[in-house]
C-alpha cells in the first residue's frame, strides 16, 4: 500500500502510452468477400422495387423524346461557402473547392478541392433496362454564366436525358447560398409502351496513392454509419475484397482528418452500400433494388450530398447523423462538451483558439481542484508515515499477516486513506483523454495561429519551444510531489519528462499548449499545499 504512488505514475504513464491506440484508433471489422463484383451481383437478384411514388402519364413538355446535338460543357455554381463546377456529361459534380479553407497557411495557397476534375465523384450508372453511363450526355437550361447563390437562396440545377430506349432520367440538384450540403432528386420515367426493369447505382469517388499521408492519431478511409454504429474501414482492407452493407445503412462517406465527402440515401430506396477499391481509385456506390417501371410510368429516388468540413456543430446542421462521422473514442459523451466549452469560450470571450485552450484548461483545473487537493494532501500525509511504516515492515517481516494488519492500523490512527491519492487522479483521466481528442483532431484549430511562432495550433510547435517547457514543468511538478519511492525508483521515475517531451515534440502544438498549462497549475496548486504543510508543522 506504501508504493500506491509508483503504481500511480506508472499506470498514467501506461495510459498516455496506450491510450492512443485503446481508445482513439478504432479497428476496422473484417472485410466481406462477396463471391462477385458489386455490380454483378446486384443485378437483380430479387423483386423488390424502388420508386414508391409512381407518376402515369408524365407531361410531355418536361420529358422530350429525343434529346439531340448535345455539347459537353461546364456551369460553375458559386456560393458562400464552396466554388463547384457540374458538367452536363453525366450530369455530374466535377469540382468542389471550398472557399473557408486552404490547403496551407501560405498567401497564395489554392483552396481545399474535395472534388477532382478527372473523377467521377456523385456519378450514376443505370443497368439492366436502364442503360445510363457515367459519360452520358444530358441537356441542362442553366445559364451559361453559372449560378451565384448567397444566404438563404436556393436554386434547382435540373439536368435530363433520353436514353437509347426511350427511357428518361432526370437529375435535380437542390442548391443553396449557404451550407454544404445539396439534394439530388432522380426521377426515371419510361415513355414506352414495355414493362422496363432496371437498378441505379450513385457512387462516391476518391482517388488513392499509397504514400498518401496517414496519421496514426486520425482516420483516413471509407466510412459506413449503420444502426447507430459508425464503422471505418482501413485501405488494406479492401485489398481483401469488396465490402458490402446491406439497406439499414444510414450513409456512406470518405474520411480524411478534417474533411468529408457523403452520400445519404433518403428513404429505405437503396439496397445495398458497396466499398470496392479499383486500382488508385476507392468507390462508395449506393446501389438501389431492382426498378421495375410500368408503361408510362415514373420512380423517384432521393439522396443527400455533402461535400464539407468535418465540423461537429455543420454536420448537426445537416442533420441524419452525419455528426456522427465525429468519432472522439471511448470518451465521446465528454468530448462533445469539452468541445462546445472550448468553441463557446472562443465566440464570445477571446478570438484566439490558443487563449480559449488556456481558459479551458483553467476552467478544468478548478473543476478538479478539490479533488487533486484531497490527492496530494493524501500523498503526503502518506509520505509523513514512512518511518513508522519502515518499522513495521522491519518489525514484521517474517509475518506478512501481521504487518499488514499493523499498517493498516497506523492509517486508521492517522485518519489516512491509502487510496486517498490515487482515485482523484484517476477520476480525471476520462476528461483528459477526451479533451486530447479535441484537439488532436478538431478543425476549429486547423490554420488557426496563437502567437509569437505558433501559426498552427492544430501543427506540431515549429521550433519545439513548448514541448520542452512542457517536460520542464513536468520535471518541477514531479520534484515538488510528495513520494513514498526507495531511490533506485525515484530515479527511473526521472526519465518520465524526458518520455513525455519526445512524445509531445510531433504533437499539435495546441495539445501541448494544454498539457502545459495543466502543468503549471498543478505545480501552483502543489506550492500552496506544500506551503500550507510547512505553515501547519511550524504552528505545531
Amino acid at each position: 500500500m506504501e508504493n500506491k504512488n509508483v503504481l500511480i505514475a506508472l499506470l498514467l504513464m501506461l495510459a498516455v502510452w496506450t491510450g492512443y491506440t485503446m481508445f482513439f484508433v478504432k479497428p476496422s471489422p473484417a472485410p466481406l468477400q462477396p463471391e462477385q463484383t458489386a455490380v454483378e451481383k446486384k443485378s437483380m437478384k430479387d423483386n423488390r422495387t424502388v420508386g414508391e411514388e409512381r407518376e402515369t402519364k408524365p407531361e410531355p413538355a418536361l420529358l422530350p423524346r429525343t434529346v439531340s446535338s448535345i455539347e459537353p460543357r461546364d456551369i460553375t455554381v458559386e456560393t458562400d461557402d464552396f466554388v463547384a463546377v457540374f458538367t452536363n456529361v453525366g450530369g455530374r459534380l466535377k469540382s468542389l473547392e471550398l472557399k473557408r479553407y486552404k490547403k496551407t497557411l501560405t498567401k497564395n495557397s489554392p483552396l481545399v478541392s474535395l472534388v477532382g476534375h478527372d473523377l467521377s465523384t456523385f456519378g450514376t450508372i443505370g443497368r439492366g433496362d436502364i442503360p445510363l453511363g457515367i459519360d452520358t450526355l444530358f441537356k441542362s437550361s442553366a445559364p451559361s454564366e453559372g449560378l451565384v447563390l448567397q444566404g438563404d437562396e436556393q436554386q434547382n440545377l435540373h439536368f435530363i436525358a433520353v436514353l437509347e430506349n426511350g427511357l428518361v432520367v432526370e437529375k435535380s440538384y437542390n442548391i443553396k447560398g449557404r451550407g454544404y450540403d445539396f439534394d439530388l432528386n432522380v426521377r426515371i420515367t419510361n415513355q414506352g409502351n414495355s414493362d422496363l426493369r432496371g437498378a441505379f447505382s450513385l457512387m462516391l469517388v476518391e482517388p488513392w496513392s499509397e504514400d498518401r499521408e496517414v496519421s496514426r492519431y486520425s482516420f483516413v478511409g471509407p466510412a459506413v454509419y449503420e444502426d447507430g454504429d459508425l464503422i471505418t474501414y482501413k485501405v488494406k482492407d479492401l485489398e481483401e475484397g469488396n465490402i458490402e452493407h446491406g439497406k439499414s445503412v444510414a450513409w456512406t462517406a470518405f474520411e480524411d482528418k478534417y474533411f468529408m465527402t457523403a452520400i445519404v440515401p433518403i428513404g429505405a430506396k437503396h439496397d445495398a452500400i458497396v466499398i470496392e477499391k479499383t486500382g488508385d481509385i476507392i468507390k462508395n456506390i449506393v446501389e438501389s433494388g431492382s426498378i421495375n417501371l410500368d408503361a408510362k410510368q415514373s420512380a423517384s429516388l432521393k439522396y443527400l450530398l455533402y461535400a464539407g468540413p468535418r465540423d461537429l456543430e455543420i454536420l448537426q446542421q445537416v442533420n441524419y447523423d452525419l455528426d456522427k462521422a465525429i468519432d472522439f473514442g471511448f470518451f465521446d459523451m465528454l468530448a462533445r462538451p469539452l468541445l462546445s466549452v472550448l468553441k463557446f469560450c472562443y465566440n464570445n470571450l477571446v478570438k484566439n483558439y490558443g487563449i480559449a485552450i488556456i481558459l479551458l484548461t483553467v476552467f478544468i483545473k478548478i473543476l478538479f481542484w478539490p479533488l487533486t487537493h484531497k490527492s496530494y494532501k493524501s500523498m503526503r500525509d502518506m509520505q509523513k508515515l514512512q518511518p513508522e511504516m519502515q518499522r513495521l515492515r522491519e518489525k514484521y517481516k517474517n509475518d506478512k499477516e501481521r504487518m499488514n494488519r499493523e499498517i493498516m492500523e497506523l492509517y486508521r490512527n492517522n485518519r489516512v486513506n491509502p487510496m486517498g491519492g490515487c482515485l482523484p487522479m484517476f477520476v480525471q483521466i476520462p476528461v483528459f483523454f477526451a479533451l486530447y481528442k479535441v484537439l488532436l483532431g478538431s478543425i476549429a484549430l486547423r490554420h488557426e495561429p496563437f502567437m509569437f511562432w505558433i501559426q498552427d495550433l492544430s501543427a506540431k510547435d515549429p521550433y519545439y519551444i513548448t514541448p520542452v517547457i512542457m517536460g520542464i514543468s513536468m520535471f518541477i511538478q514531479q520534484k515538488m510531489s510528495p513520494t513514498t519511492m526507495d531511490s533506485q525508483q525515484a530515479k527511473i521515475m526521472l526519465f518520465m519528462p524526458i518520455i513525455f517531451t519526445f512524445m509531445f515534440l510531433n504533437f499539435p502544438s495546441g495539445l501541448v499548449i494544454y498539457w502545459l498549462v495543466n502543468n503549471i497549475l498543478t505545480i501552483v496548486q502543489q506550492w500552496f499545499i506544500n506551503r500550507g504543510g510547512l505553515e501547519t508543522a511550524k504552528a505545531g
